[in-house]
């Protein structure tokens, strides 16, 4: 059970109604996480802006939710890999994409080359080396994607913790279960 009182949009009011309706209109549908990060309406929007701001970034629909699949899987959150493998499934990825993406591989080698270096963003804390950089770049990426890898690290990253912290209810089909990938605490 969630932590947090999830927020239903018809008893929503001020800027938290607008919110959630801004997220009915895009989706068909408000998600609990979105309810719940309604309690701050400042949470919510700063979520959805970073989130539709990258939207319309380089990266395709496809590799930012294969992204989202990698970085859940690595945090173990339960809620985020529901949520991304539906969206996944969408945006027209097939169940074995999902489940590599999920194990931070792909079988073409530039979304493979993308899904290891945010593996190895979360792995390493931001603390990558000029290599995993450089097979980015090797595999046809530029600084902008780079940069856009990065930030979808963080936002999932975000997410993730959030959904995890407050234990928000799954409203989405839960993802089938994996070797336990989620990250062991990195020593300095």
């Amino acid at each position: 059970m969630s932590r947090l009182n999830q927020v239903h949009p018809d008893t929503a009011t001020g800027r938290a109604k607008e919110l959630l309706t801004a997220v009915k209109g895009k989706l068909g549908l408000v998600p609990n996480m979105t309810r719940a990060m309604a309690n701050s309406p400042a949470v919510l929007d700063g979520y959805l802006q970073f989130s539709g701001a990258l939207s319309k970034g380089v990266l395709s629909a496809k590799l930012r939710e294969q992204i989202a699949l990698t970085v859940s899987q690595a945090n173990g959150c339960d809620y985020c890999l529901g949520a991304h493998s539906a969206v996944g499934k969408m945006v027209g990825l097939t169940a074995e994409q999902i489940r590599d993406s999920r194990l931070g591989t792909a079988v073409d080698p530039k979304a493979d080359a993308v899904l290891r270096f945010a593996r190895r963003v979360v792995e390493t804390r931001g603390r990558v080396e000029d290599g995993d950089v450089n097979e980015v770049r090797e595999a046809g990426f530029g600084d902008d994607a780079i940069a856009e890898v990065i930030a979808h690290v963080a936002l999932n990253v975000f997410t993730n913790y959030f959904n995890e912290a407050v234990k928000t209810d799954l409203d989405f089909p839960k993802a089938e279960a994996l070797p336990d990938q989620r990250l062991q605490a990195v020593t300095e």
